[in-house]
């Protein structure tokens, strides 16, 4: 279970907080949704939890742990909005042995196989990777440190309609092994299948029904 009690973040720099007093309670192996508009906080809290920036005041347990920055780091993987940009590794296999030297060929097939990447050769370059694929391969980076809670920011940004859809179908797959927490503008396909789901405005999270926002998200909209 992750479970956030009045979690706030206020930079010396800014008149008021950026996230105010954030709780927040999601099971393990489960998939929570944070929407929000940009500018509402969403990336701050997700960088937060993934250990890269200080909270201000409040807890975040992990299995009734209360964890510092440091633990999360631990605890966490985080897949960036556009992760292939961020690619460092000239093939497949360097990208995922990059801070993991010894990383055996076992363990490597298993994240492939768990993102759908088995079939591609090790040699192959991840730039020539189409879109779809390339976020798989983020997300086999990040499974290979076997993290407990797996983060993503925006992981259907900038994909067809095609690959988006494939991603959400595997990420769906994931959370049988895996708690997943996303940070999105956009929820679109990951409405249904979100476990819970909250908005996020000011730097203030409320919980909503992800089935009423997928209910809304079907309506017709008016012609101009």
């Amino acid at each position: 279970m992750l479970y956030l009690k009045n979690l706030v973040y206020h930079p010396p720099a800014t008149p008021t907080a950026i996230l105010k007093g954030i709780n927040l309670e999601l099971p393990t192996q489960k998939l929570g949704l944070v929407i929000g508009p940009s500018g509402s906080g969403k990336s701050t809290f997700l960088e937060i939890m993934a250990g890269l920036a200080e909270k201000t005041s409040g807890s975040v347990y992990w299995r009734d742990q209360d964890l510092a920055s440091e633990h999360l780091q631990q605890l966490c993987g985080l897949v960036f909005q556009f992760p292939e940009r961020h690619f460092c590794g000239g093939t497949i296999l360097e990208e995922l042995r990059l801070g993991h030297p010894e990383l055996g060929s076992e363990r490597i097939h298993e994240a492939l196989e768990e993102v759908g990447l088995s079939h591609l050769s090790l040699q192959t370059s991840p730039h020539s990777l189409s879109g779809g694929q390339q976020r798989r391969l983020a997300l086999a980076v990040q499974l290979i440190r076997q993290p407990h809670l797996l983060l993503l920011d925006e992981p259907t940004a900038g994909l067809d309609w095609s690959m988006r859809r494939q991603l959400v179908n595997l990420l769906g797959r994931l959370k049988t092994h895996w708690t997943l927490l996303i940070v999105t503008h956009d929820a679109g396909e990951l409405l249904q299948i979100a476990d819970s789901c909250w908005s996020i405005n000011h730097g203030e999270l409320k919980s909503v029904d992800p089935r009423s926002l997928e209910k809304a998200d079907a309506q017709p909209q008016p012609v101009a």
